[in-house]
């Protein structure tokens, strides 16, 4: 059995997302396992899933997939290279995964190859300090610098699948891990696929409209009773108040501890919490050209969680499972033999785990609490349901 590995977030998992599964298995072959390494609760653009990680691995194995791993907080809320490090590190660390598949606008593994190697330019970092002169953002500078020498081939690291992309390879790269990467072209601009983009449905689910036109049958019927139940959709409105008063209980030196902070950012966020009354105000009045709005929402709620700076240096140090049906658990006896990290399929095993192994769940644990509080359903919303959740086998 061959074994491919995706990365996602699946907030949630659509048509697209479908499309990509299938299509790597054709690029492959059919006997092929996949195994997803997803982000839980938080998302990397720095607000909560609409719907909890425990559904939506249910929904990616009902739909596609084979086995979902959690990619843990402090990993799920990094710039796109941290991402990118723990995730492509955590299937590596598993010692059996063969493929690394994702998407890309370019469609062109030559081409991606090509700015990873523009950008081990040791000569780069200058040329990248000269752009920031202007005021503009790094992603912004870095392109400008990189265009300088490759020309109109930086072009492609200004959207977001190929900025991916250009990480993961380097993770693979730099990781020195035997993993061959796979790219299938995205349909669409930006993150939008083939049936529907992410956003577009998360903001269909924000104004209470159905979404079974984008989204497979098998994981619809997963949201619906989701929401019938009362665990969801999730927004950041619906944390606001929990997460504000968080930060008005806050040492205002906790955001000189947080990731990405520098340039005094974290002393906006500061300011800006203790005068605005809502999670826009604090956005609005902290940004500037500089900043990539999706920063501060990540600096944001890696001060609420409790995630400081050097935390997700490295890769993950366990693979919790959190869905898998049939083949999955093949897959899975095939890492529970090769794996170099421990896999967790039940909470308890945690406790027998090193201290950093028991210290990541627990932060994994009080992050699920906080997002459980943004469920409508006030008995749903009970606290330790990470300790109590087994993965669902379908």
């Amino acid at each position: 059995m061959k074994i491919l590995g995706i990365v996602a977030e699946y907030n949630p998992f659509h048509n697209g997302h479908k499309l990509h599964i299938e299509e790597s298995k054709k690029a492959i072959s059919h006997d092929t396992a996949v195994v997803c390494v997803m982000s839980g609760d938080f998302v990397q653009r720095g607000e909560a899933a609409v719907f909890s990680k425990f559904a939506r691995a249910e929904a990616a194995v009902k739909s596609g997939a084979d086995l979902v791993i959690e990619l843990p907080l402090p990993w799920a809320l990094s710039s796109a290279e941290g991402f990118a490090r723990g995730a492509v590190g955590l299937l590596g660390a598993l010692n059996c995964v063969n493929y690394l598949s994702f998407g890309s606008e370019c469609g062109d593994i030559g081409v991606l190859n090509s700015l990873v190697m523009a950008l081990s330019d040791p000569f780069l970092d200058a040329e990248i300090r000269e752009e920031l002169k202007s005021g503009v953002s790094y992603a912004t500078a870095r392109q400008a610098a990189l265009s300088k020498s490759i020309g109109s081939l930086a072009d492609h690291l200004g959207t977001p699948n190929n900025i991916l992309a250009v990480e993961y390879l380097k993770a693979i790269y730099d990781q020195r891990l035997r993993i061959e990467p796979l790219t299938i072209k995205r349909i669409g601009a930006g993150h939008d696929e083939e049936g529907g983009s992410a956003s577009d449905i998360r903001g269909l689910l924000s104004q209470g409209k159905p979404i079974k036109n984008y989204v497979p049958k098998e994981a619809s019927e997963v949201f619906y009773r989701e929401s019938e139940q009362g665990r969801g959709p999730v927004f950041m409105e619906d944390l606001e108040s929990a997460i504000l008063s968080r930060f008005r209980m806050m040492d205002d030196r906790i955001f000189s501890e947080i990731p990405d902070d520098s340039e005094g950012l974290g002393n906006r966020l500061i300011a800006a919490f203790h005068e605005e009354s809502t999670l826009e105000g604090v956005l609005s009045a902290a940004k500037s050209k500089r900043y990539a709005l999706s920063r501060l929402r990540r600096m944001c709620l890696c001060a609420a969680l409790g995630i400081k700076r050097g935390r997700a240096d490295g890769i993950p140090p366990y693979a919790r499972i959190l869905a898998a049906n049939e083949t999955g658990r093949l897959a899975l006896n095939i890492m529970a033999d090769k794996s170099i990290i421990p896999l967790i399929t039940k909470p308890a095993a945690v406790k027998e785990l090193s201290e950093e192994c028991r210290n990541l769940f627990e932060l994994e644990s009080s992050a699920h609490d906080l997002y459980a509080l943004g469920y409508a359903a006030k008995e749903e919303r009970r606290g330790n349901a990470d300790w109590r959740a087994s993965p669902k086998m379908v």
